[in-house]
C-alpha cells in the first residue's frame, strides 16, 4: 500500500516498513511501530519552542519521541532524529491520558510536539491532540510540514498552532533529505492557515541562499503578510561546513530586506540582535523585546506599556497575536526544554569521542544513563568547573571502559592548568574581563564555564558581578557595559562575531570601554574551544596568552595539533571544525553497529 502519512508516500508491502522506519504495513493499514514512547516530557515556554505570536509566555508540555521522516544535512536535532536507539531504556512509555495528566499537574496551557517531527509519531500525536481538546488544553507542533492532505485533514481540527520549517523553494534540497518536492509544504502552509490554525514559518539562512529566503518571504506574503517568518541563522553542526554560516550582521541585513515583504520577521541564533523583537508594522513601536535563549529559542523579556487586546499602545494598530501574554515567566531548568537537550547530548558525545569511543551504541548507552533521574541537571552543573567536569569524564570512562584514556586526558588538562596556576601568584594586575556571545551586549551568565576559565587564567570576570538569569546569558544595556568598563572582552567560540563587525557594533551602540580603546577584544582559534568538550583546555591556554602575554606563551595551534592527534587520532585543520560539541571535525563519524 501507499503510506498516507507523509508526502514521501512510501510504497510498503504487507509486513514491510516505510523509509522512515516508524511505520509498518499490516493488513493494508500503516501501524505506528513505537507508539507512546517519549524521550522528552517536560515543560517549556512558548518562545523557547519557538512560537512568537501565540499565547506569549504560555507554558506548554513539550513531548518528543525519536526518529524523523526526513534525513537532513546538519540537522540540529540529529541526536534525537537519527542517533537515539528507538528501544532505548531512556524512553518513557506513557499513555495519552498520562500525558494529559502531566500537562494538567504542571499547570501547562497546552501540549506541543517538538524537536523531532510529529510525522514520525503521527497517530500518537493525533490521539493526544484529540484528547487534549476534551480537557481544554492548547495543542501545537513544530514540523517539516510534509503532511499528505489526508493526514493534515485528520490533525488540523485538533491543532491550535503549527511552526513549519520550510527548507527552500527548490526540489533539490528536499531530495537531499529523502523527500521529493517543496510544493507539498507550501500547500500545507496555506491549508493550515485557511483552516484557522495559527501558522508560523521557519527557514534557515545560509551564506548561499539569501535570494531563496527572500523568495520564501515573497511567496508567504501571497498567503498573508501577517504570517511570522522565523529566520534561523545557520549553525553548522554534524557534517555541515562552517563556510556556510553567515555572520549575525549578514543575517541582520537580510532581515531588513525581508520586512519589505512581510510584517513580522524574526532572527534567531543571533545573541544580542534586536531583530528578535516585535515591532508594530504601522508605527515601528517596540511591542515585545526578546533575548536569545539557546539554539532556535527566545525568551520574552519586556512588554510595551499599555499593551492589551493585541493592540499597539502608540497607534492602536491591531496585531495578529493570539492570546494575552502570561504575566508569570516560566524559565526552563538547565538543559531542559527545547533544543538545549540536544546540546547536552552532544556534550556527552564530545567527551566520549575524546576518550576514543568510536561506536554509536556506546554513546547511546551513556545518553541513556544521563537521561535517567536528574542526570541532565547534574551535567549542567558539573560542566561549569573543572573538578566536577573531571568527575564526569571519569564517570563516562567507567561506563565505556576507557579509564586509561581518561587518565591520559585529565593528566594533559591538569598539566596545562598547573602551568598557568604556577604563574598566578606573580601577576600584579588582573585585567577585568567581559565574556560575550554574539553581539557586544549579550553577556554570558555568571556561572558559565567561560567565566571560570577567565579567572583560572588570571583575569577578573566582570560577568560574575551581574545577576543574569538566562540561557546562556542575557542582554545588558550599553550604559551597564560602559559602567563595567572591562579591560578585555572575549567573544564566545560557539556563536562568535567577526572582530571588525564587533567593533562596528560597539561604535554604533556607544560602547566606549578600555577593551575597545586598547583593541583588546578577542575571538578564539576555532569554534567550540571554550565550551562543550574537553577542547576548552585549548581555549584556556589562548585566554591566558591574551590576558598575560608577558607570562604565557602557549603555541595554541601546535597544542591543538597535538591534542587532535593524541585524542582524536586525526589532523587538526581549522576549516574542518564546525559548531558541533560532539564532533572534532565535520568529517568525524561514529560506527553504527
Amino acid at each position: 500500500m501507499i503510506c498516507p502519512i507523509c508526502e514521501r508516500r512510501c510504497r510498503v508491502e504487507d509486513n514491510g516498513i516505510g523509509a522512515c522506519g516508524r511505520y509498518q504495513c499490516q493488513n493494508e493499514t500503516m501501524i505506528e511501530r513505537f507508539a507512546n514512547s517519549y524521550l522528552v516530557v517536560a515543560p517549556i515556554s512558548a518562545e523557547t519552542m519557538p512560537v512568537l505570536h501565540f499565547h506569549p509566555r504560555a507554558k506548554f508540555l513539550q513531548i518528543s519521541t525519536t526518529g524523523c521522516n526526513f534525513d537532513c544535512l546538519g540537522c540540529i536535532s540529529t541526536v534525537v532524529a537519527k542517533e537515539m536507539n528507538v528501544q532505548s531504556p531512556a524512553l518513557k512509555q506513557l499513555s495519552p491520558m498520562q500525558i494529559i495528566n502531566k500537562a494538567l499537574e504542571q499547570k501547562c496551557d497546552g501540549i506541543a510536539f517538538l524537536m523531532n517531527d510529529p510525522l514520525a509519531s503521527f497517530y500518537t500525536f493525533l490521539e493526544i491532540c484529540t484528547l487534549a481538546k476534551e480537557y481544554g488544553l492548547l495543542t501545537g507542533c513544530s514540523t517539516n510540514g510534509y503532511f499528505t492532505p489526508e493526514s493534515l485533514d485528520l490533525l488540523a481540527p485538533h491543532l491550535d498552532f503549527v511552526n513549519i520549517g520550510l527548507k527552500g523553494l527548490c526540489n533539490d534540497v528536499y531530495k537531499s533529505c529523502g523527500a521529493n518536492s517543496y510544493k507539498p509544504v507550501l500547500r500545507n502552509i496555506e491549508l493550515f492557515y485557511r483552516k484557522g490554525v495559527h501558522v508560523e514559518v521557519a527557514c534557515i539562512h545560509k551564506k548561499d541562499n539569501e535570494e531563496e529566503v527572500l523568495a520564501i518571504a515573497e511567496t508567504l506574503s501571497h498567503i498573508s503578510k501577517e504570517i511570522p517568518l522565523q529566520i534561523m541563522r545557520f549553525i553548522p553542526i554534524d557534517d555541515a561546513s562552517i563556510s556556510l554560516e553567515p555572520s549575525i550582521l549578514a543575517s541582520e541585513m537580510l532581515y531588513k530586506k525581508l520586512i519589505s515583504h512581510l510584517d513580522y520577521v524574526y532572527l534567531f541564533n543571533s545573541p544580542g540582535s534586536e531583530c528578535l523583537n516585535t515591532y508594530c508594522p504601522e508605527c515601528g513601536a517596540l511591542i515585545f523585546e526578546r533575548d536569545f535563549y539557546g539554539p532556535m529559542g527566545s525568551k520574552l523579556r519586556t512588554i510595551s506599556l499599555n499593551y492589551q487586546n493585541n493592540t499597539c499602545a502608540h497607534c492602536h494598530h491591531l496585531l495578529p497575536i493570539i492570546g494575552e501574554p502570561c504575566q508569570k515567566v516560566f524559565d526552563e531548568d538547565g538543559f531542559e526544554g527545547g533544543y538545549p537537550l540536544t546540546r547536552a547530548l552532544e556534550i556527552v558525545e564530545g567527551t566520549l569521542v575524546t576518550l576514543g569511543v568510536t561506536e554509536q551504541k556506546d554513546v547511546t548507552t551513556c545518553w541513556e544513563e544521563l537521561l535517567r533521574g536528574d542526570g541532565l541537571k547534574r551535567l549542567h552543573v558539573n560542566i561549569q568547573n573543572f573538578d566536577d567536569y573531571a568527575k564526569t569524564i571519569e564517570y563516562l570512562a567507567t561506563l565505556t571502559h576507557r579509564e586509561d584514556t581518561a587518565k591520559k586526558l585529565l593528566t594533559y588538562m591538569r598539566e596545562k592548568i598547573a602551568v598557568i596556576a604556577q604563574e598566578l601568584p606573580n601577576i600584579q594586575t588582573k585585567p577585568r574581563v567581559y565574556y560575550v556571545m554574539g553581539k557586544p551586549l549579550f553577556a554570558l551568565e555568571e556561572e558559565r564555564l567561560e567565566n571560570q576559565l577567565v579567572e583560572m587564567a588570571g583575569g577578573i570576570s566582570v560577568n560574575k558581578t551581574l545577576s543574569l538569569k538566562g540561557r546562556p546569558g542575557r542582554k545588558i544595556s550599553a550604559q551597564k557595559l560602559n559602567e563595567l568598563n572591562p579591560d578585555v572582552i572575549f567573544i564566545s567560540s560557539f556563536l562568535d562575531c567577526p572582530l571588525d563587525e564587533f567593533y562596528a557594533y560597539c561604535e554604533k551602540q556607544g560602547i566606549v570601554v578600555n577593551a575597545t580603546k586598547h583593541k583588546r577584544i578577542y575571538t578564539h582559534l576555532a569554534p567550540c574551544f571554550d565550551f562543550g568538550s574537553p577542547r576548552w583546555i585549548l581555549g584556556l591556554m589562548h585566554i591566558a596568552n591574551m590576558l598575560h602575554p608577558e607570562r604565557y606563551h602557549f603555541d595554541v595551534l601546535k597544542e591543538a595539533t597535538l591534542f587532535y592527534r593524541e585524542f582524536y587520532e586525526s589532523d587538526f585543520t581549522i576549516a574542518s571544525v564546525n559548531r558541533s560539541f560532539a564532533k572534532p571535525s565535520k568529517y568525524h563519524t561514529m560506527m553504527q553497529i
